[in-house]
């Protein structure tokens, strides 16, 4: 059999959510890298599999990706996974994906467990349009331009401890909003809250969640058809800026920092047109 990686998501919570997929991957495989092996062995000692692991962390992940890309390049088989979930989604993995894909070589993706999906549907919030911000960040005017940014609906982790402050910037920008706090998805202590910003703010006040977090907001107000008659925040600066002899895309962005608004709406409301270049 031809060297190829294999990456294979596993289980974030409930042992019994790993598909048998992933189990006769993780058989098959010469190795096996994961970003912790005593955590990776408790799986795999669940269904007695017997498979020789190695480390592949955010420490090392570019020596070892160089390494493991090697060993398929002389027919050896590696498995990807993480420690929970799937590999390279706020995981390591890049490094040994791109590694592996600039030497020709094959890389197959298995279908798995997701804390971002699980706590999509879960949140009761549009999921035809969304996206994913990863952790959010951690810098004061940099998580409050993320959150009030306009858009389909955010999914993104959170620290727990940060939970409460988080959710405190949100109902400062939109108290009516909605979100839900995911926690410990798939878990004996799983819980999911939903509400509008200000009821979930007061709701973690002086409680923050234990156990791991998915954050997930809905539209931002005018984000949708409720206020897309609404001209945006800043549009009687950007034409301002316009009229001085700015390029519009680079104006939308400014005014859209400073507002803490969207630079696409901008643009597209002093266009008149969709998005495009300035």
């Amino acid at each position: 059999m031809s060297g190829r990686l294999v990456v294979c998501p596993t289980p974030i919570g409930n042992l019994e959510d790993v598909t048998l997929r992933v189990l006769a991957a993780l058989r098959d495989a010469g190795v096996v890298a994961c970003e912790d092996t005593r955590r990776t062995r408790t799986l795999l000692d669940r269904y007695g599999v017997k498979a020789r692991l190695v480390s592949y962390h955010e420490h090392n992940e570019r020596a070892r990706a160089a390494e493991l890309v090697e060993r398929m390049t002389r027919g050896e088989v590696v498995a990807l996974v993480s420690d929970a979930g799937m590999p390279l989604v706020s995981d390591p993995g890049f490094e040994l994906v791109r590694g592996a894909v600039a030497a020709g070589l094959a890389v197959e993706v298995l279908p798995g467990p997701s804390a971002v999906l699980a706590a999509l549907v879960a949140s009761a919030l549009p999921a035809d349009r969304w996206r994913f911000a990863g952790f959010l960040p951690r810098k004061a005017g940099e998580l409050r331009r993320a959150l009030a940014e306009a858009g389909p609906t955010l999914v993104a982790f959170e620290s727990p401890r940060r939970v409460p402050a988080t959710l405190r910037v949100l109902a400062e920008i939109d108290p009516e909003r909605r979100a839900a706090v995911c926690r410990e998805l798939t878990k004996m202590h799983e819980e999911v809250v939903r509400g509008s910003a200000s009821e979930l703010a007061e709701r973690f006040r002086d409680a923050p969640p234990r156990g791991e977090v998915v954050l997930v907001v809905g539209e931002a107000a005018g984000a949708g058809a409720a206020g897309a008659d609404e001209p945006p925040v800043g549009l009687e600066a950007l034409r301002r800026l316009v009229e001085a002899g700015a390029r519009p895309r680079v104006a939308a962005t400014v005014v859209a920092e400073l507002t803490g608004g969207s630079a696409n709406r901008l643009y597209r409301a002093l266009t008149g047109g969709p998005e495009g270049g300035g």
